[in-house]
């Protein structure tokens, strides 16, 4: 019996009738052009009773009920799913539902939930104490994993999140050159710190908002934007602002605005710009670090970036970030520098222990092939499901993300990305939850694979996302 048969003994009726579908559909590995028409039915029933009490209560409690925007569904409609737990490639909701997991804890997951080699070093760990405010070893084990791994890291600073990650980075860029300006892409999210929040894509585009109220003009007027992807834009905003510019920032694969991929000569032409006007090429791999290449995008593109950020991957489900680069420009740093950055809970021994078995694993032979394998075939059977079911649809994945949407494409940034039938996508993102499949609730955000996800998992996944098309 394979992991997924053996996981699914236990389901609810509801899912356990789906997969006895899905086999029926998929013949185990792809299914026929023409099964569509016989594929419409109606929508499983969904029952999430518990869930929608429990988001009542919360938002008595919490600013709309939860702690970070994009979790209230707003954009696709109906109440957010609340977890009751997970593991490997599945979560659990409080009502007894399961799920396949694309989402993964927003990319952290990608060795899968609660992972037993991650969990055992974690529980040892707890014993010995869970924070510290003092050095410890495994911050040195950690950093040389990172260094050993990416090639623009040659000195690394551990913080708490993403966003502290990237406005470090954006301070140690202007303490380096000595100059106050950035250059954003439209779409790229950077964290929720004042300067990053224009044209931010992610949570503030799913909600249809403005750059945030509460962040001061001044916070902003040193931030310049362009579309993704073209070198053009930047050229001319660099001549327009002659050695005035710190530094450059972009997501080097953009997942905050759905997954959009870059031409590798627009990544080498910053590259080239930015030496020549002595600004530095910042890459945020928060998103794309150790998930999409075992050096990060970077490798992957083959192009080095004087600084990178990092996060998710490298805390194994716990809270963690960090920055680095290359040792002349990392001296910056207090104390070894005069630009101040610190946290009370950088470093944190529970953090570095997840973040280093992570790594163990991520690093073993095989991982990031089964990643490329796995997602390249759930993308390919989603968008052959769409234009079976006459929808216009494009996507793509490299290693373990992936995303598409509902135009005809190519998307190539965010203005293309807006051309999306979001409301389409609103209905897929319903059907597919009832079918038992969990993906990010907003067209905005990119999915992830692990390496937990199955063959029979992705067979599950493409025959519901035939049904799911045939309906909407």
């Amino acid at each position: 019996m394979s992991a997924m048969s053996a996981s699914f003994t236990v389901a609810p009726v509801r899912h356990a009738q789906a997969i006895r579908r899905s086999r029926k559909a998929t013949g185990k590995v792809s299914v026929r052009r023409g099964v569509v028409a016989k594929a419409v039915e109606a929508a499983p029933k969904l029952v999430t009773t518990k869930s929608e009490a429990i988001f009542k209560a919360a938002q008595d409690i919490l600013p709309g009920g939860v702690n970070s925007p994009v979790r209230a569904f707003k954009s696709v409609g109906g109440g957010p799913i609340v977890f009751d737990k997970v593991k490997d490639a599945y979560c659990f909701d409080v009502d007894g539902n399961k799920y396949v997991d694309y989402v993964g804890s927003w990319g952290p997951a990608i060795c899968g939930h609660s992972n037993e080699q991650v969990n055992a070093a974690l529980k040892a760990q707890i014993d010995k104490g869970s924070s510290f405010g003092a050095p410890c070893e495994l911050e040195n084990v950690l950093g040389q994993m990172v260094i050993d791994r990416v090639p623009s890291v040659e000195m690394v600073r551990f913080c708490n999140s993403g966003t502290e990650a990237c406005l470090s980075v954006l301070r140690v860029m202007r303490a380096y050159t000595g100059r106050d300006k950035i250059i954003k892409f439209e779409g790229c999210y950077h964290g929720h710190a004042d300067p990053f929040l224009v044209q931010a894509g992610s949570g503030v585009a799913t909600l249809g908002l403005p750059d945030s109220p509460g962040v001061p003009k001044a916070a902003t007027n040193t931030t310049l934007c362009a579309p993704y992807n073209d070198l053009e834009a930047v050229k001319k905003i660099f001549e327009e602002n002659k050695g005035e510019i710190a530094g450059v920032i972009l997501e080097p694969v953009v997942g905050n605005s759905g997954f959009i991929v870059p031409d590798k000569e627009f990544l080498e032409g910053l590259r080239e710009i930015t030496k020549a006007e002595g600004a530095l090429l910042t890459f945020d791999e928060v998103m794309t670090g150790f998930r999409i290449a075992k050096g990060c995008a970077q490798e992957y593109w083959g192009v080095t970036p004087d600084l990178t950020t990092m996060g998710k991957v490298i805390g194994g489900g716990l809270p963690v970030g960090a920055y680095g680069g290359r040792r002349d420009i990392m001296d910056v740093v207090a104390p070894a520098g005069p630009m101040y950055q610190a946290g009370t809970l950088s470093g944190n021994p529970l953090a570095m222990t997840a973040g280093i078995e992570t790594l163990k694993i991520l690093g073993e032979p095989g991982s990031y092939e089964h990643l490329d394998k796995i997602t390249k075939r759930l993308i390919e059977g989603i968008l052959e499901a769409g234009r079976e079911a006459g929808h216009e649809v494009c996507g793509g994945s490299i290693s373990g993300m992936f995303g598409f949407f509902f135009c005809e494409g190519p998307v190539r940034s965010f203005a293309d990305a807006t051309k999306s039938d979001t409301d389409k996508f609103a209905r897929w993102h319903r059907g597919m939850l009832e079918e038992g499949v969990y993906l990010a609730p907003s067209q905005y955000e990119a999915g992830f694979t692990g390496l937990k996800h199955t063959e029979e998992d992705i067979d599950f996944t493409i025959a519901a996302a035939k049904r799911v098309m045939a309906r909407i």
